[in-house]
């Protein structure tokens, strides 16, 4: 059985092992580089051809060989709405295996804190805005990413039941939208934002004189930029130490409309914005309450427009290597 943890706040010791799994995704990558920059020098981290996390065995031996003290457990098979709602097999078989092999073998071996991260789509596709951590499991999911979400949750109340039957201070946070450096910017697999980059970059390009964005435009999302997210990461692992899910997130949402504004001015497209009003919008609004997060003593630094603008430059700079 794991030894008990104490619960008392203090910094994590920066030469410890830190195992930080999907290092080289958008979010695991910016933890990663956000670590290093705080100090620790002892990061360990493997790519998914040197160890694939669905393989059982596999994973137990690379945490005995490794024998991390610390975990974020940001690996994930994720995509946009079209491969959800295509592959929800894929994507429910797939963030299970991952989640549960990585969940025990930390427990088998010990790990003293762990960082499960989630997504918003764990909240019901209806929830009361902003949506607060209580409203998980109190209505249905949005239809088209049911599977990953169906997954998600899991993983929080696997952290859950660690944290009830072997006293290990674990937690789990729930981001908003992510955007930033080394995201996903192909036209099939691609969140809004990078895709209204990749779209507005190209038109700018090839001199189009308008471009279309489904929907009416009028729905609101909330992006936080992953900087900020890995920030708040490290400040939970060091600040908070509760059951309850932690949502990540900015506090404050913007139209698709306004979004799209923002991303033609950050790439200096000057073209007309058109809408295809008969394509669907989706959920009305999505906004966090950050309440939780608040209290821990955290809050986004990164503004939007900020953000943008690093993220077309980052773009351009990588846009023969970029995934997409």
């Amino acid at each position: 059985m794991a030894a008990e943890i104490g619960r008392t706040y203090q910094p994590l010791d920066r030469d410890a092992p830190f195992y930080v799994a999907g290092h080289r995704g958008l979010v695991g990558s910016a933890i990663w580089r956000n670590l290093a920059g705080a100090g620790f020098s002892n990061l360990v981290g493997r790519s998914s051809a040197e160890l694939d996390l669905k393989i059982r065995d596999d994973v137990f031996a690379f945490f005995a060989e490794t024998k991390p003290r610390y975990v974020v457990l940001a690996a994930a098979k994720v995509g946009g709405i079209l491969a959800n709602n295509t592959y929800p097999v894929d994507f429910l078989s797939d963030n299970l295996r991952i989640q549960v092999n990585v969940l025990d073998a930390a427990r088998e071996f010990c790990v003293e804190r762990l960082l499960f991260l989630g997504s918003s789509c764990i909240y019901p596709k209806f929830a009361e805005q902003p949506i607060r951590e209580d409203a998980l499991l109190t209505g249905h999911l949005e239809q088209t990413n049911d599977a990953y979400a169906i997954a998600k949750i899991a993983g929080i109340m696997h952290v859950q039941s660690v944290r009830r039957q072997y006293g290990l201070s674990w937690i789990s946070a729930m981001p908003t939208n992510l955007y930033g450096p080394g995201d996903n910017f192909s036209p099939e697999g691609s969140h809004v934002l990078p895709a209204l980059i990749r779209r507005y970059d190209e038109a700018r390009r090839s001199g189009s004189p308008s471009v279309t964005n489904w929907g009416t435009g009028t729905p609101r999302r909330e992006f936080l930029h992953v900087d900020d997210m890995a920030e708040a990461c490290l400040h939970l692992l060091e600040n908070y130490d509760g059951a309850s899910q932690v949502n990540v997130g900015t506090g404050s949402d913007v139209t698709i409309r306004e979004l799209a504004s923002t991303v033609a001015s950050a790439v200096g497209y000057e073209g007309s914005i058109e809408w295809d009003t008969s394509k669907p919008d989706g959920t009305p609004r999505k906004l966090l309450d950050v309440s939780l997060l608040a209290n821990a003593g955290w809050r986004s630094k990164i503004g939007l427009r900020e953000g943008i603008r690093g993220t077309v430059d980052w773009y351009r700079a990588n846009v023969e290597s970029v995934r997409g």
